[in-house]
């Protein structure tokens, strides 16, 4: 019934997957009662109209289950083995009832149970035939492990230079590149040119999008698309389903060396969480590309426009949630997301063009620190200003305002909370300890913010749903402006 695999299966019968053999247990109960209270889907059509082959027998009978396996060892497509099943086999009150879906069966049922199944051993007493037959599978496995390993050493050398990565390598000479940039870029523009870099060098990025390719700009010329029977790609268009695109994500990195990335909206963001989450439970390097990340969509309106998603995302554990200020920035978060093997990433990015903030080649990544200095308008200072993404630049402007009334501030660009969260204490209260007044500022829900600027200071955010206007006029309605924010900062001081 879960939504997610109607889509997962509609792609894999697209892409003809005929390694894939799912086995259905087809018991027709629910935890509320019978499947008929909610569904009357033919499963047998449905998963033919998703390009699978469909096989029905009895789930209790192990030679038809056997023979079904043997079977579709030469299928053409992927394949359903519905395995019509009774749940709570053999008990005499419970079997084909919800009641034996979550619960025990219970001591006296048991004792019906074995009766009725002529099950005569104790429990936890396995019967020798049973065990010498899973002691055969066990065997069996070892030395096909064996053999494997003899076959890997053979070829270590040569798989180690197929898969191969020199991601420094390849976003150092990227970041040569950035210093010269000095037009205005989005950063999900950025994002591209790295991955140009990227993927032109390197082998074990596996890209993709949920239909919004030219507009995640997460294809690059050096890919090729996975299609139906051809698998010698490098990129994988997923269509309209964000979340098995996540989900199908999270399986290539358990499964494999290659490194997984896919792109959507932030806004869609929702869609991906269940898969989001288990990335961070799994310690999966999975890479999330989120590009439309504020307000500044246009005429898109609220519905395109993400508010509470950045405070959402940054709640999940394990998870670093970057949100880069310019080109620099956006290469430095996916240098730290290639290295962070066991910890997901989310790359926010913009859609409009941002002036960089980033104008001297530095081989240190300032951006692991999670929060670092870009500006100060005087050795002494009486404010600290904190904005991430787009908002730097509209912080560095407000700190020049600011100055011209002899208030003195220094701008902190903050890409990723969750690495300066885990600084040395040092280093955050040198980032956060040198004044009295803080103030913040970024194009969504400011909750997340308050933990740094305190009860004395002031977080300049949208805590309600956006409007539908050009992304210039919908800040200014928002108050984040110079103008405005300087003027609520003055008062603030003079208080």
């Amino acid at each position: 019934m879960e939504g997610i695999s109607h889509e997962a299966m509609s792609l894999a019968g697209h892409l003809k997957l005929k390694n894939l053999i799912m086995l259905f247990d087809n018991n027709s109960i629910s935890i509320d009662g019978p499947t008929n209270l909610t569904v009357s889907d033919n499963y047998k059509k449905r998963f033919e109209s998703y390009g699978w082959d469909y096989v029905l027998i009895n789930g209790h009978n192990e030679k038809e289950i056997f023979k079904a396996l043997k079977k579709v060892q030469t299928a053409k497509k992927p394949t359903v083995i519905s395995c019509k099943t009774k749940i709570g086999y053999g008990s005499p009150n419970k079997s084909g009832k919800a009641s034996s879906h979550g619960s025990p069966l219970g001591i006296d049922e048991i004792k019906l149970v074995r009766k009725i199944l002529n099950w005569k051993y104790k429990p936890f007493k396995i019967p020798r035939n049973v065990l010498n037959e899973w002691k055969k599978i066990g065997n069996k496995g070892i030395k096909l492990e064996k053999n494997w390993n003899k076959f890997y050493k053979r070829k270590k050398k040569n798989i180690e230079r197929i898969l191969k990565n020199n991601f420094s390598k390849s976003l150092n000479s990227e970041k040569k590149d950035s210093i010269k940039e000095t037009i205005s870029i989005a950063t999900r523009k950025s994002s591209e040119l790295a991955l140009n870099a990227l993927t032109k060098e390197n082998n074990t990025l596996i890209g993709g999008s949920a239909d919004l390719a030219g507009s995640n700009n997460t294809k690059t010329k050096y890919q090729k698309i996975i299609k139906p029977g051809d698998f010698n790609g490098n990129y994988i268009h997923y269509g309209v389903r964000e979340h098995a695109m996540c989900g199908i994500m999270n399986g290539i990195a358990l499964h494999s060396k290659f490194i997984p990335y896919g792109g959507t909206f932030l806004i869609f963001s929702d869609y991906c969480k269940p898969s989001i989450r288990l990335s961070a439970l799994m310690e999966q390097r999975v890479i999330y590309v989120m590009t439309h990340d504020s307000i500044g969509l246009g005429e898109d309106g609220p519905t395109h426009q993400p508010i509470e998603q950045l405070s959402g995302l940054r709640s999940i554990p394990n998870l670093n949630v970057f949100r880069p200020a310019d080109r620099m920035e956006t290469i430095e978060c996916w240098e730290l997301s290639l290295k962070s093997t066991k910890t997901p990433s989310i790359l926010s990015l913009t859609r409009q063009n941002l002036e960089p903030i980033r104008k001297i080649y530095s081989n240190k990544n300032k951006c692991s620190f999670g929060a670092y200095e870009v500006l100060r308008t005087n050795k002494k200072i009486n404010l600290t200003i904190l904005a991430s993404g787009s908002e730097v630049n509209l912080a560095i402007q407000t700190s020049h305002k600011l100055a011209k009334d002899k208030i003195y501030s220094k701008v902190i660009s903050v890409p990723c909370q969750e690495l300066f969260d885990s600084q040395s204490k040092s280093y955050v209260r040198k980032i956060l300890g040198e004044t009295k007044f803080k103030v913040s500022i970024e194009a969504a829900s400011t909750d997340c913010w308050k933990k740094y600027v305190g009860s004395d200071g002031l977080t300049f955010g949208i805590d309600r749903f956006g409007k539908s206007a050009p992304y210039k006029v919908i800040y200014k309605h928002f108050g984040l402006s110079a103008e405005n924010i300087s003027k609520k900062t003055r008062n603030l001081i003079k208080s």
